[in-house]
């Protein structure tokens, strides 16, 4: 079973789901941060509140911890704050309050709320002020302030509680809008980081383009003009770039004197064995073998960045075939905007090689046609047609087979078949061979589309 990936591959990708992540995380800690905020605001405003009422209720208490029932009613007034407010004095001689009180739990001094500290109330007996958490017989939860002080017949305890929902209710109001708010503010946040991300990327997607552009044989270098963090990779890349025109360079120099230095000994020994058939077919048959393995070692050194004008290059190879075989009729039909990424030396070898075997076989007539392949723009099609006996089916596989003759009347020593072989695949292209229509051979060549110029 494949794990889901949760990191993207992209870079874009990365670093926009970190910032969303980031900011979610900011956003969800800043909610929690307001509403703590505000839940202290409301909870001191309330403490404020039952600390006057517990002040109201101490004046209904005289010296001697006795309850004056007469003043405790004029000015006890949690009854008409509402349901759940609740308060009760315990003194020497009893308890006195509301029937219902609930079971209170501790829970010390409140944290002190952003600002000055709370003002004690006026008028408030001297004693401790604490604030207590606890829930009715119903469950409704309840907050209570508390004060105890000493009288000359004991301590008296009152206590002033209200429901919790006092707290909450304004908390959830002021938190809904709140919520919207970090939501709109959240996704415009997610908005502009979008943004930022493909303005920051910007530069890798030129200097992508910038190598396409290179490879294509469009430019020679990149821009040096980059951010601060991408100049070294730019400078790397130029200097291999020059490092790999400098290497092809010398690779080709290094061909062409090989075969400069092969051509006149060969030649010679030709000459010198021309009264013995089997040596001078032994020397032939070496000085095609190394004109082949110096067509390969060339082809690897090849400059797969050209763009060559294919009309030139075929009109000139045709001229050079049309001397000689005067006799037969060459016709040419090539866009004059096709252009292919082959070298131009190479791609005369890849037509010379294809033509002079077409007006080779040919009866009278060679046709030859090119054009961009119209659901492929990257490819041009090659097609060159003779009307001579062709090749049988089963033997088109065996042609491109170094030194494979299947006539063996006239020059030739069977590797033109084979260098094209090795030429189209090198650029990546496909050779093939079938029927010609109304007989005789139809090659197909599929070459890369050269940049325009």
């Amino acid at each position: 079973m494949r794990l889901v990936r949760i990191v993207p591959r992209s870079l874009h990708g990365r670093m926009l789901v970190l910032s969303v992540v980031a900011t979610l995380v900011a956003l969800a800690i800043a909610g929690v941060s307001i509403a703590g905020l505000l839940e202290r605001l409301v909870v001191d405003g309330l403490d404020r509140r039952l600390d006057s009422e517990v002040t109201m209720l101490s004046g209904a208490v005289d010296d001697y911890g006795r309850v004056d029932r007469a003043r405790l009613q004029a000015r006890a007034g949690l009854a008409e704050s509402g349901p759940g407010w609740r308060w009760q004095i315990a003194g020497p001689d009893g308890t006195v309050g509301s029937n219902d009180f609930p079971t209170l739990t501790d829970v010390g001094p409140p944290l002190p709320p952003p600002g000055p500290g709370p003002v004690p109330p006026r008028h408030a007996p001297p004693g401790r002020l604490s604030s207590l958490e606890g829930a009715s017989e119903d469950g409704v939860a309840v907050h209570a302030r508390r004060i105890t002080f000493d009288t000359r017949r004991g301590p008296v305890t009152i206590t002033a509680a209200a429901p919790r929902d006092v707290v909450r209710r304004p908390v959830r109001a002021a938190m809904m809008p709140l919520l919207g708010a970090l939501l709109i503010l959240g996704l415009l946040l997610s908005v502009a980081m979008l943004v930022q991300v493909r303005i920051g990327l910007r530069p890798l997607r030129t200097l992508r383009d910038q190598v396409a552009a290179i490879r294509a044989g469009t430019r020679a270098t990149v821009d040096d003009e980059l951010p601060t963090e991408l100049q070294p990779l730019a400078t790397e890349l130029n200097a291999l770039t020059a490092e790999n025109a400098a290497a092809l360079a010398s690779a080709r120099a290094s061909a062409v004197n090989l075969a400069h230095a092969l051509k006149t000994p060969v030649a010679t020994l030709a000459i010198d064995l021309r009264d013995q058939p089997q040596a001078a077919a032994q020397v032939a048959r070496i000085d095609a073998t190394i004109r082949h393995h110096l067509a390969r070692a060339r082809t690897e050194a090849t400059d797969r960045r050209s763009s060559t004008a294919l009309g030139v290059a075929v009109e000139g190879v045709a001229a050079v075939i049309r001397r000689l075989y005067d006799d037969r009729t060459l016709a040419i039909d090539v866009a004059d905007d096709v252009r292919v990424a082959v070298d131009p030396h190479d791609l005369d070898e890849l037509i010379g090689n294809l033509l002079d075997n077409a007006a080779r076989h040919a009866r009278s007539r060679v046709m030859v046609a090119a054009a961009v392949i119209a659901d492929d723009a990257r490819r041009v099609e090659v097609t060159i047609i003779d009307d001579g006996p062709g090749i049988p089916a089963e033997a088109r596989a065996q042609v491109a087979r170094p030194g494979m003759r299947l006539d063996e009347r006239g020059d030739g020593h069977g590797f033109g078949l084979t260098i094209v072989s090795d030429l189209v695949a090198l650029y990546g292209g496909a050779l093939t061979l079938d029927d010609a229509p109304g007989g005789g051979l139809r090659v197909r060549l599929f070459l890369p589309a050269g940049a325009p110029v």
